[in-house]
């Protein structure tokens, strides 16, 4: 029995870097050979698409490497682009389809100025972000509800992943890869181009990766609550509340959708959110389990962990970097 098909989209805008456009088509290339390899039943593919506007305005499929019938992408790349202005000058129609693939549970992606598409479409406030170090105060000044990163070279916020500079295409495709096809294959794939797979400040490979292609939107628009400062204070009366829903009907509703509790789901928002902060940053370990909606320090260690198999303390000094 033959895998899913998983198609990323790559959105071409004028001013888009054509070498970052065609490199990422070669390294998902490269992943499904490395896949293929594995002679397994069952292996999924990556399918790359290509969108562009047309002389008519709307957002249309203009390759696809794997023809099929029409349907939205799993993810959507904003590819970079030598000049911040291209990124917020970005069409009306670009900035719309976006906008709906985000609300529908497409992941979107972006590297270099390609934030900037995507802070334009109001789909960054609140959220935690990369660019290159060059545009970062841009980035700020312009977005100022947008929490820019400008040391990191690979931002995984669930729905939203940005990379860095205009390289980092490559950090991106990997994250990806790890994403959609798992760690082994990203390993290889990274081999064979001889790419370093880690570099120190690049969060790839994530423990939880929430799902948001499930199609139930008053779930989605929790999870997407939920993935800014919303996670540390969140209730169930609150979640609930914010789907339009009662109490016993949003629990139905977030476990089909989702596979788990809610209180399980923020367990595992959290834990990530402090993995981050532990490799990061130089705050004690009571500080982050405040930061991450943990008033008892005890009960966040318990939580990080049986999710994580490590304690904080020893997760950061194995994976810290803010103190190197």
């Amino acid at each position: 029995m033959s895998g899913r098909s998983l198609e990323i989209g790559l959105l071409l805008y004028p001013g888009v870097q054509l070498a970052a456009v065609y490199g990422l088509g070669d390294l998902f290339t490269v992943a499904n050979r490395m896949a293929a390899s594995q002679q397994r039943e069952g292996v999924d593919r990556l399918r790359v698409s290509h969108w562009q506007v047309d002389d008519a305005g709307q957002v249309r499929r203009v390759f696809d490497s794997q023809p099929q019938p029409d349907g939205a992408p799993q993810v959507v790349i904003l590819p970079p682009c030598l000049d911040a202005v291209a990124g917020y000058a970005l069409e009306t129609a670009c900035c719309t389809w976006l906008t709906s693939l985000h609300a529908s549970g497409v992941t979107l992606a972006s590297v270099c100025a390609g934030a900037f598409a995507l802070a334009e479409a109001g789909l960054l406030d609140g959220r935690s972000v990369t660019t290159h170090w060059a545009l970062a105060g841009e980035l700020a000044e312009r977005y100022p509800d947008v929490r820019v990163l400008p040391e990191r070279m690979v931002v995984d916020d669930g729905d939203l992943i940005t990379a860095g500079g205009l390289m980092a295409w490559t950090d991106l495709g990997l994250a990806l890869v790890t994403r959609l096809l798992g760690p082994t294959i990203a390993t290889e794939t990274a081999r064979f181009l001889v790419v370093d797979l880690n570099r120190e400040s690049q969060r790839q490979f994530s423990s939880f990766v929430p799902g948001f292609d499930h199609g139930d939107a008053a779930v989605l628009s929790v999870q997407q609550w939920l993935q800014g400062s919303a996670m540390a204070d969140a209730t169930l009366a609150g979640m609930a509340a914010r789907a339009g829903l009662g109490e016993r009907t949003f629990l139905r509703r977030f476990r089909a959708a989702t596979g788990m509790k809610p209180t399980e789901y923020c367990q595992q928002l959290r834990v990530t959110k402090a993995r981050e902060l532990l490799e990061f940053t130089r705050h004690s370990i009571d500080q982050v389990a405040w930061q991450v909606g943990y008033r008892d320090s005890g009960a966040f260690r318990k939580v990080f962990t049986r999710l994580v198999g490590l304690a904080p303390g020893e997760y950061r000094q194995r994976f810290g970097t803010a103190a190197r």
